[in-house]
């Protein structure tokens, strides 16, 4: 598939998404390329409360990506309804959009959907479970725990109708079991992977990031990536979305072929901001 896709019951021109945190509710977009030029966007997470983020500096480049630990900046799902949803359905011309839910507590991914759910302008809801800079309780990410992640899909999915997607974690010793625990909970599709935790140290000893830790992303990732969604392909029959390491139409087919059915081009877009139209471009003219 490197055309037009059907999936979640949504029309996408082409299976190449922008993924979460890297084009913010879609300004980004209409400043460097056409909507239409890609098949959808996932906002940046969207929490109960504004969150200003983690202290600077937020990300640091390696040889193999980048490490960064933004810590969820966000205005809050109120501002989001009011502002942030209204512009989407103003400028964005029915690009389908994913809107991405973080919380410490499976409460507050409840409170979100809820504040959001009767909105127009977007498909459904990415539910960010594997988050290195957000953990509930202070623990490890939601998708780590099991009773934790079904503690959250069993809290949202009677919440909305829309399809729900769960993102998951790189260091997962079993992201199959963990997809099929997901789907056996009422989520409709997967995304694999997010960043993996990592740290980068500064000439002092320190580190080069304000929060000490952060997410792993870049080239390095991509065959974390396709290794995670071959598997959970085997796994589970829905939708799955591939994202890690793409920059190119090559690493998008990559993908495609290991089981997705959309990917998401995520640090590739802070090299090259045209990056997902360019890799959507390349898929469709390279399609046998």
């Amino acid at each position: 598939m490197s055309g037009a896709a059907q999936v979640f019951g949504t029309h996408f021109a082409n299976p190449v998404l922008t993924a979460a945190g890297t084009c913010g509710f879609g300004e980004p977009v209409v400043d460097v390329m056409a909507p239409t030029e890609i098949g959808g966007l996932v906002t940046k997470s969207v929490t109960v409360e504004p969150r200003w983020g983690n202290p600077a500096p937020r990300v640091a480049e390696y040889p193999g990506g980048m490490l960064n630990s933004v810590g969820l900046a966000n205005p809050g799902w109120q501002a989001v309804r009011d502002e942030k949803l209204p512009w989407i359905r103003r400028h964005l011309g029915g690009l389908p959009v994913f809107v991405s839910v973080a919380g410490a507590l499976a409460a507050e991914y409840g409170q979100v959907v809820t504040g959001l759910d009767a909105e127009d302008g977007f498909v459904g809801f990415e539910l960010n479970l594997s988050c290195p800079n957000d953990s509930h309780l202070g623990g490890r990410p939601f998708c780590l725990d099991p009773e934790a992640l079904r503690e959250v899909l069993d809290l949202v999915r009677p919440l909305t109708d829309r399809p729900l997607i769960v993102k998951l974690a790189p260091n997962d010793p079993d992201i199959a079991a963990t997809a099929s625990l997901a789907v056996e909970h009422g989520a409709d599709g997967v995304a694999a992977i997010n960043t993996v935790p990592g740290f980068l140290a500064s000439g002092d000893g320190g580190s080069r990031l304000g929060a000490g830790r952060g997410g792993t992303s870049g080239p390095a990732l991509l065959p974390v990536g396709l290794a995670a969604v071959r598997d959970i392909a085997a796994a589970v029959d829905v939708p799955i979305v591939g994202v890690g390491g793409i920059l190119t139409a090559h690493d998008a087919r990559a993908y495609l072929d290991a089981g997705a059915s959309l990917v998401q081009v995520g640090t590739g877009s802070f090299a090259d901001p045209r990056c997902a139209a360019r890799v959507a471009r390349d898929l469709e003219m390279s399609a046998p």
